[in-house]
């Protein structure tokens, strides 16, 4: 996958609108900025998607469960959890362009391009060493590497050291000293940064006078942390246990942009694991682990993924890590891994003036427990598995496919029963087929155009196996399955589909990896 691949981003965003994956939001009216809707295949992909991750997570971990928190909270949750005070962008506007963009991400691109100085330097030590080639001796040796890494950590010092303090004139400062222009107009005439809420408010009541205010919620976290003890005492949990949870969160982000990737509504997949004070380290490195396992079972490349610590902690956090993963558009956040200490559920302690404690019999005596988290936004894990499945190919005959290589676990439909005429008894028997197959797979039916073009219709959206009924069929019960990925076909019996399926398009078999 290339990085920076503008026009590759373009294409998957394309493609996805073309073969039902993704529309814009409200198109008959020319769309919202940053708002999406999942078509016919893209939701299919979704709750796939979902489903691996609480499989993974709640079910197969006895002491994690699930809960479905309502959007809507009472206000005081987020004064509580800081978003009122704290939850801000520092946003800085082109007084040429009149383009407003985030500060930190202006300069984490310039870094980017950095990075991949260092990454093209490598290359052609790759290319004059060969097989010899020591990249770790060259990465510590290599004149040009050293300076431009002395730089990047200069530069994420500087801003880690700027967005805590809340420093935005050395913010703005650090733009104009290393030259950042507007990426559209090549300006680098900016105004000073300035801090943005994120949350959207609305009011709650039948009658605008009347009504009090509230908030869309940014984070699905925060309705884990209020049914911490409703959870813990209904399902006798013990430390450590996990709550897991699925939802909508809404941010009003100034710069949505890259498709999917920064949305105002999105989906999170988060789970807050709670802990006994001092052991969260520990358990913060066990969830880094099972969560980068998580991703690498896919089969999406094992290089397309990294660990990148944050510099800038957030106000709750002693320890926090990304796994970042490998875009058209370079290596961006996937998820998120925090050690939260106690700060949630003291915060909400001091505002509800209820305790939120957990009693230890074994020590006899309670405590407020401190959180590991892992976040998600499946979004962009729609994104991830689009970006690493898009494929362009050029056959032995010569020939051209787009083909989706989406993991076939993951896949929208399994398998696709095409009848190879659209006549002497061959679409009754693929609708035989169809009828027994689709009580375990999402099957599609097609008898439309040549088998040719049906084919390559499957290709585009990511369908493992096509099943062609053909008169042979009719004399002995066989049918053709055709591979995706490698366009294999090989005779199967009828009655031996279900199994044959089933081994290979199981969600079982990415969790039995885990």
């Amino acid at each position: 996958m290339a990085q920076n691949d503008d026009n590759l981003l373009k294409k998957i965003a394309g493609h996805a609108k073309e073969y039902g994956f993704i529309f814009p939001s409200s198109e008959i009216y020319d769309g919202l900025g940053a708002a999406y809707d999942y078509g016919q295949n893209g939701s299919e992909l979704k709750n796939n998607i979902k489903e691996y991750w609480w499989k993974a997570m709640v079910q197969m971990n006895e002491n994690i469960v699930g809960i479905d928190a309502s959007i809507f909270m009472h206000p005081t949750t987020w004064k509580a959890s800081g978003h009122v005070d704290a939850f801000n962008d520092p946003l800085i506007d082109n007084k040429d362009s009149k383009k407003r963009y985030r500060a930190d991400v202006l300069i984490e691109d310039y870094v980017a391009k950095l990075e991949a100085k260092i990454n093209k330097e490598v290359a052609k030590g790759e290319k004059r060493f060969g097989d010899s080639f020591d990249k770790e001796q060259f990465l510590a040796t290599n004149p040009n590497v050293l300076r431009n890494k002395t730089k990047i950590d200069e530069i994420n010092n500087r801003l880690g050291k700027g967005l805590e303090e809340g420093d935005l004139g050395d913010i703005k400062a650090l733009i104009e000293e290393l030259g950042i222009a507007d990426p559209v107009s090549g300006s680098k005439n900016w105004t000073d940064v300035r801090q943005f809420n994120l949350m959207f408010s609305t009011e709650l009541g039948s009658v605008a006078d009347g009504a009090s205010k509230i908030y869309l919620r940014p984070e699905t976290a925060q309705g884990i942390f209020v049914n911490f003890l409703n959870v813990q005492k209904t399902g006798r949990m013990k430390i450590p246990f996990g709550i897991a949870q699925i939802g909508k969160a809404f941010r009003n982000e100034i710069i949505a942009r890259q498709f999917i990737f920064r949305m105002r509504e999105f989906e999170q997949m988060e789970m807050q694991f709670f802990v006994k004070p001092g052991e969260e380290m520990q358990w913060y490195e066990t969830w880094k682990e099972k969560r980068i396992a998580w991703h690498k079972a896919l089969g999406l490349g094992e290089v397309n993924y990294r660990f990148h610590d944050h510099i800038n902690l957030a106000h709750y956090a002693n320890a926090a890590a990304d796994i970042q993963f490998n875009f058209p558009m370079g290596f961006k956040e996937l998820e998120g891994i925090h050690s939260r200490t106690d700060f949630d559920l003291k915060a909400h302690e001091e505002y509800s003036g209820k305790k939120l404690q957990f009693f230890d019999p074994a020590e006899n005596k309670s405590y407020v427990p401190y959180v590991v988290e892992t976040s998600i936004g499946l979004d962009r894990m729609f994104l991830a598995v689009l970006s690493s499945s898009y494929t362009e190919e050029t056959l032995e005959d010569g020939s051209e496919r787009t083909v989706m290589k989406i993991p076939a676990a993951l896949a929208p439909y399994k398998v696709a029963i095409l009848p190879l005429l659209r006549k002497d008894g061959l679409p009754e028997k693929a609708r035989e087929i169809l009828s027994d197959l689709q009580f375990d797979f999402n099957c599609q039916y097609d008898e439309k155009d040549a088998i040719g073009k049906r084919y390559r219709r499957q290709d585009a959206i990511g369908t493992p196996y096509c099943i062609t009924v053909d008169h042979q069929t009719l004399e002995d019960n066989t049918v053709t399955i055709r591979d995706r990925d490698d366009l294999g076909q090989i005779r199967v019996r009828i009655d031996e589909l279900h199994d044959q399926l089933t081994k290979t398009t199981s969600l079982n078999n990415l969790l039995r990896k885990l």
